[in-house]
């Protein structure tokens, strides 16, 4: 049987990369509709800041929730079958949302308003045609989760696997820069029609990808591909009974909370904050920026330490990122000309989540990837991202109380001097967060001491 080369101290086999940049451009289609699909469901769809936040949060939950199932079913029928499954269903789904509010005007269901949003869908039931939609994005972005960072797992030894995860994570970002790229200057162009064509962009994205899996991806390696549902059912039994991973995965959770705050408040947050002209894309851009500049450096630099403690810098630095946030609403005159200080400090606690993130998310996949036999690496990467299940629902849920409480929709006011007095204190919102990030760092460093005790205890 012909055989890809083994990956090397020095090199990847094609598969390998194959898997990686077929991950750009699913990440490219992601991140171009979740960055404003809050948006898209209030200002298009007609939905409040709390439905459109929990329809988000549920549906990034899903993304990360069904990995577990999907995984596992991964491992079953092999790799590059879940990924032609997945990427078709990602192409179908991204198309559909373009689709959906020009099938409802079309079917004279709803029509456009003056100012682009449809008029009477707050008060229709024909809005939610857009659940079955996300669920087909759902369901296709779940199998990528796992298969993706397992494909990674399968395609390196215990000597590349660190690099071959942040190389991996570089692509990642890459993909996120790339896809929130586009959104702001659409809307430049076409206003907020962006919000729909953006669709369509992703929907090329994935179509490439499942081209590219087609022609390209060849895996050698196969252990675990045909097992019995019970053997999965075996396996699925010994992760959820492995403490350290389910605290591991609750105490990372309360870093990814603070993570959405990208997608579930900034992006509402800084155009209501610092105006209309204000760049949510090119915002949320410096995030995946930084961690591509600095993700390959900050993990060879932690190549020696154990990635529990890497995680930990990473964890103390969250809190830190979401008071500089905070601090953008209680200066005074703009620092820099040009720029309102909501906007810079909003930057700058980007700057600091991003490092956080280099240290903790590359050395946490490895983490779990080591945890998993051989043959069960889908399922066991597919748990990994239910702490970004349990985050979504509980980061978007909370998110979209305190945008209520704190910065609500402006249009909800007769005039800018009764939404500025709702607003006075919006950057309490990220007091929540800090606190939030705190706590978490606070248990994954009373979580190492007490498995470095505990393993110590057990050699002696």
């Amino acid at each position: 049987m012909m055989t890809s080369p083994q990956p090397t101290s020095k090199g990847f086999n094609r598969a390998f990369w194959v898997s990686s940049t077929v991950e750009l451009f699913e990440r490219m289609a992601y991140y171009a509709v979740f960055i404003i699909l809050t948006i898209y469901l209030s200002n298009i769809l007609g939905f409040n800041d709390f439905e459109s936040s929990m329809i988000s949060g549920l549906f990034s939950g899903g993304l990360y929730l069904l990995p577990i199932f999907t995984g596992a079913y991964a491992d079953k029928i092999g790799f590059r079958k879940s990924m032609i499954i997945a990427f078709s269903l990602l192409s179908i789904g991204y198309l559909g949302l373009g689709l959906l509010p020009t099938l409802l005007e079309a079917a004279g269901l709803v029509k456009y308003g003056e100012i682009t949003r449809f008029s009477g869908l707050p008060d229709s039931n024909d809005r939610w045609m857009i659940v079955p939609v996300l669920f087909v994005i759902m369901v296709g972005g779940s199998f990528i989760k796992s298969i993706i960072s397992g494909s990674v797992a399968k395609e390196t030894t215990e000597a590349t696997r660190a690099r071959g995860y942040s190389i991996f994570y570089m692509m990642v970002n890459i993909g996120a820069f790339t896809g929130k790229t586009v959104v702001d200057p659409l809307r430049n162009v076409i206003g907020e029609q962006a919000y729909i064509y953006i669709n369509y962009f992703s929907a090329v994205m994935t179509l490439l990808a499942l081209s590219a899996v087609i022609l390209l991806y060849k895996s050698a390696h196969t252990a675990g591909e045909g097992k019995s549902m019970r053997e999965i059912g075996q396996g699925f039994l010994r992760i959820i009974t492995n403490w350290r991973l389910l605290i591991l995965i609750l105490i990372v959770t309360g870093f990814w909370m603070v993570q959405q705050q990208l997608y579930a408040t900034m992006p509402k947050y800084v155009i209501r904050m610092a105006g209309e002209t204000a760049k949510p894309g090119w915002i949320a851009n410096v995030n995946p920026f930084v961690v591509v500049c600095c993700v390959s450096f900050i993990t060879r630099w932690m190549a020696k330490r154990t990635a529990i403690t890497s995680m930990n810098i990473g964890m103390f630095l969250i809190p830190v990122s979401a008071l500089l946030m905070a601090c953008g609403n209680l200066l005074g005159n703009d620092i820099i000309a040009g720029m309102s200080n909501i906007t810079l400090m909003m930057v700058l606690g980007i700057v600091v989540q991003a490092l956080a993130e280099c240290f903790i998310s590359p050395r946490y996949l490895e983490y779990f990837s080591l945890q998993a036999p051989k043959g069960e690496e889908g399922m066991y990467l597919g748990f990994s991202h239910l702490h970004s299940f349990l985050s979504s629902i509980l980061g978007f849920g909370i998110a979209g109380v305190l945008l209520t409480k704190y910065c609500p929709d402006p249009s909800l006011f007769e005039t800018r001097e009764a939404w500025e007095a709702a607003s006075v204190n919006a950057h309490y919102i990220w007091y929540y967060f800090a606190a939030i990030g705190l706590v978490a760092a606070i248990a994954l460093f009373v979580f190492a001491k007490t498995t470095e005790f505990i393993d110590k205890k057990k050699k002696a």
